[in-house]
């Protein structure tokens, strides 16, 4: 039952997720839902056992050379689907033999190691016993007799020494051993707090997922409020897309209209603008002129005087006389055309406003989102109730589920558990300490015996006197070598219990971390437990068949633990779609379907925009017939190329002044020279002005503006005009009969947009639920707790380092017994001894008692 409802927890998590399919491919707005919110773990599932982790790391090296085979995965399944011992004979069959050597083949680094224990255990009592009997007979050293040999002091330091390094080895083992037993001690001690941190991580887990769930509810609001806002901004969201679409045709139009506009008024300025220059020009010219022609008419009598018939003058008053033909204006404003017919025509046509009946298109166009406002009042309101229904909807269905109720009964479970623990813990505190006081009292056993093994060395050393013979070794001597035979009793007495403790530790605490923690850490013991049919012969996934009562669901223990290790939601982790479809129960589809059905209803006419009407059309037509493409503008701009004068008066003057030199001083000289001074002050008043000064130049620049700005404008105005109009007649047939196809495929965007806000919400859910709501996390920390922590770096690594250090004191009090019986020899006073007598001719020894 208590499974049950852990795992109907998060049933209802993923309610809003909907099996509608995304509508519109390009990605709507981006709704901002925020985080889910969630508390931290306070449970870190990882030990680092510190400095005796360096002991561990020796045990594990160990237990590889002993078990050096990988993890069985296939044989444990086949033993543990084959039957055996139904009938007689079931251990006789082919396959079952054949499992059965194999299974001995991967323990036989055990066995072998078993073996040697339990050859130690049955021997080495029995060895004691035939020493002790071997001794009381004085045999086997327990004659009180010592032979002198020449070598007794060298071999009495080898032994001294190796039995030194035994103990040593012995010691080191002993201190490994109560590290070990300690540290299980202190683990032990200290798992309570670790035990609960895991209760307050379910605790968490359990308080904290209806607040998540909750949030993932209110966050509906968020994207009914972007609907909302969206639906309340119908003008300027689908009323400017619409507006946007028909612009393409639109625009261009109404800008190339207003573009003429601006055409017209500036040709009216272009015209008043030669009208006004040609005047201008025209005065300085026809003033010059007259100058000009006024000082040909006095320079011609000059040259009729009847000095110039003279033989000297005659040719030089002849050739100036040809040359008085450059004394006129070049450049004759007076004969262009005018332009006030054309001027005229113009100004009839700027009578009416273009541009503000251009504007009146732009500010009528730009009118369409208050169109699409108060055309899509009703259908709005439809659309807002549906948006507040499946709100309403979400709500009364989240509280009909038993949330609190499953809250409630797992809380109770939850809190029992810890009870239970919290009961049990003092007693498992009491059954460590006895199991500490054991494991001492086997310590204290080798301390006992190195005990008298360092006191016999001690003694013994201190007090040999290498001068004394063996029959007067002194009480310090005696004593050192009692030691070390009580120190040989006791490992005798000992040995053989030390041995059972550390055979059945070994076995155990080995086989445990090679079968148990080893695949636990690289997951093959789950690929064990999710072999089909293994745990239960009938179902193919256990996890499933005990969950969902399905065995056929595709859900193993190793993905719902790695699922939780990267702390996925529990809904995705147990795959609890299985269990209960949360699609049928709230299906946003089917109100996304209205509020389509709602927006695909919107209708909306726009035949009340006039882009330009016929007055603005026929005033485009008038202008075109201005007459303006019939001004002669090559004569414009062939007269105001040409220079002022035909001859540059200035270089005429000198030229004459020179002439008038070669003639004979006279009259006609100084006449001619007059008229040179004259050319030349004509040139200075008025040539240079109408060359120079801003009012000429001025008039002569603008006009040669404006005929270039004419001639461009009147280039085949007839078809700029024209096209103007189609343009405008083409924007205003798709506004008055093709505008509904692209309403009705903006509304469709704009229904996409909407719906988008819907998708996006549930594919939130859906990652929600998958990765943050309810998150498992604790779930693997309890399992990582229980095995990897308590079973294998507490109990397993404690307890293979114990045996570890144990089994070498152990195996070590073999050399020491043998090494120590030798030494004693040395150390203790003999009864008799080996005395030899320097008179005796042959030398003979003799035993002095």
């Amino acid at each position: 039952m208590a499974v049950e409802l852990c795992l109907l927890l998060l049933l209802f998590c993923g309610s809003t997720i909907s099996e509608v399919q995304p509508i519109y491919k390009p990605p709507p707005g981006t709704l901002d839902f925020g985080f889910v919110p969630a508390k931290t773990y306070d449970t870190g599932a990882y030990h680092e056992p510190g400095a005796i982790g360096i002991l561990f790391k020796i045990v594990h090296a160990f237990l590889y050379l002993v078990q050096p085979n990988t993890f069985p995965q296939d044989l444990i399944r086949k033993l543990a689907q084959q039957q055996f011992g139904n009938t007689q004979g079931d251990y006789q069959k082919p396959e079952n033999v054949v499992l059965t050597l194999q299974a001995i083949y991967y323990e036989i680094g055990f066995i072998v190691s078993a073996a040697l224990g339990l050859l130690f255990i049955l021997l080495l009592p029995l060895v004691g016993l035939c020493f002790c009997m071997c001794r009381c007979c004085d045999n086997c050293g327990g004659e009180m007799h010592q032979r002198q040999k020449k070598n007794a002091d060298c071999q009495r330091s080898c032994f001294a020494t190796f039995l030194f390094v035994a103990s040593l080895i012995i010691s080191v083992g002993v201190l490994c051993a109560y590290a070990a037993n300690q540290h299980l001690t202190n683990q032990v001690r200290g798992a309570k707090k670790l035990v609960n941190s895991n209760f307050k991580d379910l605790k968490i887990f359990l308080n904290d997922t209806p607040a998540q769930i909750d949030y993932l509810v209110s966050q509906y609001n968020t994207t009914k409020d972007k609907a909302l806002s969206d639906l309340n901004n119908v003008g300027p969201v689908l009323g400017t897309r619409v507006q946007e679409q028909l612009g393409k045709e639109v625009r261009p139009a109404l800008d190339a209209a207003l573009t003429m506009a601006g055409a017209i008024r500036e040709t009216k300025e272009a015209l008043e603008n030669v009208s006004v220059s040609v005047e201008v020009l025209q005065e300085g010219t026809e003033r010059l002129h007259a100058n000009l022609t006024d000082v040909k008419m006095h320079l011609s009598n000059t040259l009729n005087d009847s000095a110039c018939n003279a033989a000297q003058a005659a040719s030089t008053c002849n050739i100036i006389r040809n040359s008085l033909g450059q004394l006129t204006i070049n450049a004759n404003f007076s004969g262009l055309p005018g332009v006030s017919s054309q001027l005229a025509k113009v100004n009839d046509v700027l009578k009416i406003d273009l541009s503000s009946l251009v504007q009146k298109g732009y500010a009528a166009f730009n009118d369409t989102p208050d169109l699409v406002v108060n055309q899509t009042k009703n259908i709005l309101s439809d659309i807002k109730s549906v948006l507040e229904s499946i709100g309403s909807n979400i709500t009364t269905f989240t509280r009909a589920l038993p949330v609190q109720k499953i809250l409630a009964d797992l809380m109770v479970y939850l809190t029992q558990s810890e009870t239970y623990v919290q009961d049990y813990f003092p007693i498992v505190e009491q059954y460590d300490f006895y199991r500490w006081l054991g494991c001492l009292i086997l310590c204290c056993m080798l301390v006992l015996i190195l005990v008298f093994y360092y006191l016999g060395l001690l003694c013994g050393t201190c007090g040999y006197d290498k001068h004394a013979s063996p029959t007067t070794r002194g009480c310090i001597s005696n004593t050192g070598g009692n030691f070390l035979m009580a120190g040989v009793g006791f490992s005798f007495l000992f040995s053989w219990v030390l041995m059972i403790v550390v055979v059945l530790t070994f076995v155990t605490g080995g086989n445990v971390e090679k079968l148990v923690c080893e695949p636990f850490e690289d997951k093959n013991l789950f690929k064990v437990l999710d072999t089909p049919y293994l745990l239960n012969k009938h179902w193919k996934n256990y996890l499933a068949g005990i969950i969902f009562k399905n065995p056929n669901v595709n859900l193993t223990f190793e993905k719902v633990y790695s699922d939780c290790k990267e702390n996925k939601g529990i809904y995705t982790s147990l795959h609890l779609e299985h269990l209960f479809n949360i699609n049928e129960l709230l299906n946003i589809s089917m109100y996304t379907e209205d509020v389509a059905l709602k927006i695909e209803h919107i209708q909306i006419n726009l035949s009340k925009i006039i882009l330009l009407d016929e007055i603005g059309k026929e005033n485009l037509l008038n202008f075109s017939s201005s007459g303006i493409d019939g001004i002669d503008f090559s004569a414009y701009l062939t007269e105001i190329n040409k220079s002022v004068t035909k001859v540059d008066l200035l270089s005429f003057a000198n030229d004459l002044e020179a002439r008038a030199d070669q003639l004979p001083k006279g009259a006609l000289e100084n006449a001619l020279k007059g008229h040179a001074n004259n050319i030349r002050m004509i040139h200075n008043q008025q040539v240079v002005p109408l060359e120079q000064a801003m009012k000429y130049v001025k008039a002569r620049s603008t006009l040669n503006q404006s005929i270039r700005l004419l001639k461009r404008t009147s280039s085949e105005l007839m078809v700029k005009v024209k096209n103007v109009i189609s343009a405008v007649n083409a924007a205003q047939n798709l506004i008055n009969n093709n505008a509904s196809q692209v309403i009705v495929q903006e509304t469709k965007k704009y229904m996409d947009t909407i719906i988008g806000y819907f998708e996006q919400y549930t594919e939130w859910v859906k990652e929600s639920i998958s990765m943050e709501v309810a998150a498992c996390k604790p779930i693997a920390n309890v399992i990582d707790t229980a095995v990897d922590i308590f079973l294998c770096s507490y109990i397993a690594d404690s307890v293979n380092t114990f045996w570890f250090g144990l089994g070498g004191s152990s195996m070590f009090l073999i050399p020491a017994i043998i090494f120590a019986v030798k030494l004693s020899k040395y150390y203790r006073r003999m009864d008799t001894e080996d005395v030899y007598d320097d008179s005796s001719v042959s030398g003979t020894w003799h035993f002095t008692l």
